[in-house]
């Protein structure tokens, strides 16, 4: 028991530190890219472990608070709690529908970082770094854009891992 539990631990750490270091990188060599309102972040693809392990889910919680450490500096220190807390929504929507399949496709998991980022990160934006009062048609357009850069990475980059994981069978090797 002892054991499943340390493996578990373990795989979190992996994932967070994974999601920061592709975070890190990204923002070094492509400026912007992790933290502007239409962002593609690339390390968003590692939401699809939740379909394969519960352990992705405080992994990315916390490798998406450690990315967002970066975002302090930058004026942005609401977006380390809201983000942080989008992702775990997600994460935690991704592994219960991760049953949930047209064919063999999990589209309805793929979806929820779309979803969880698009409304919180789009009430962040609207809210905290626009100045006025709260329109509910410039929130739309804000959270769209955020949930078009999350569309991105999860259909594009997060179906290919997902049949690269599934169809060599890698969960069995990663996770089990």
């Amino acid at each position: 028991m002892a054991n499943k539990k340390t493996n578990k631990i373990a795989q979190a750490a992996i994932i967070a530190a994974m999601y920061t270091a592709l975070t890190y990188a990204q923002g070094l060599l492509l400026p912007g890219t992790t933290t502007a309102a239409v962002q593609f972040r690339v390390s968003e693809v590692l939401n699809v472990l939740a379909l394969f392990t519960p352990a992705a889910i405080p992994g990315l919680t916390v490798g998406c608070i450690l990315s967002n450490l970066y975002s302090i500096g930058q004026g942005l220190p609401l977006d380390m709690i809201f983000g942080s807390l989008a992702t775990l929504g997600a994460t935690l929507c991704i592994y219960f529908l991760r049953n949930q399949k047209i064919k063999t496709y999990p589209l309805f998991a793929l979806l929820m970082p779309a979803l969880w980022n698009g409304v919180i990160v789009g009430w962040e934006i609207e809210t905290f770094f626009i100045d006025g009062p709260f329109h509910f048609s410039d929130f739309l357009l804000q959270g769209g854009l955020v949930a078009l850069g999350e569309l991105g990475v999860m259909l594009l980059l997060g179906t290919a891992l997902y049949y690269l994981i599934t169809k060599r069978h890698l969960e069995e090797k990663l996770f089990h």
